[in-house]
């Protein structure tokens, strides 16, 4: 599926539920869903820098196209990393880079959040495209 496709998947998802209590219930379980980071990875290097919680993401390269996976302390903090890696994995880097990720305001998720964890999203985001910076910069070595 295309970053596309799979933005309008989570849109849908979201869209059926009015109540915001219900939407961070839908996160919480979404987090609650993704398996668990091994210990080993739960290291400062791979703690993203800008978020209140502590969030681990590791990227693999693999045939072209990154795979993520993550960690986080906090119950809705980690399913909105989940969404970030159900949407953004398991693509190339130019497909990551060049993504218009409308899907975060789409679902109101932007206006719902508190400055620190909108602050976290971002930071999970510029790590998330980071990751795709580097692996596009080794592809044209």
């Amino acid at each position: 599926m295309t970053i596309e496709e799979l933005q309008q998947d989570v849109i849908d998802e979201f869209s059926g539920l009015d109540d915001w209590m219900d939407r961070y219930q839908l996160l919480i379980d979404l987090g609650s869903e993704q398996e668990p980071l091994p210990e080993e990875y739960k290291t400062e290097k791979n703690l993203i820098d800008g978020c209140q919680s502590r969030v681990w993401l590791v990227a693999d390269y693999r045939d072209g196209r990154l795979h993520f996976r993550a960690e986080s302390d906090a119950l809705i903090v980690k399913g909105i990393v989940t969404l970030l890696i159900r949407v953004l994995s398991d693509h190339t880097p130019d497909e990551i880079l060049s993504a218009d990720l409308h899907f975060i305001g789409d679902i109101g998720l932007t206006e719902h959040l508190s400055p620190t964890r909108s602050n976290g999203l971002l930071a999970m985001l510029k790590q998330m495209k980071l990751y795709a910076m580097a692996y596009k910069a080794k592809e044209e070595v």
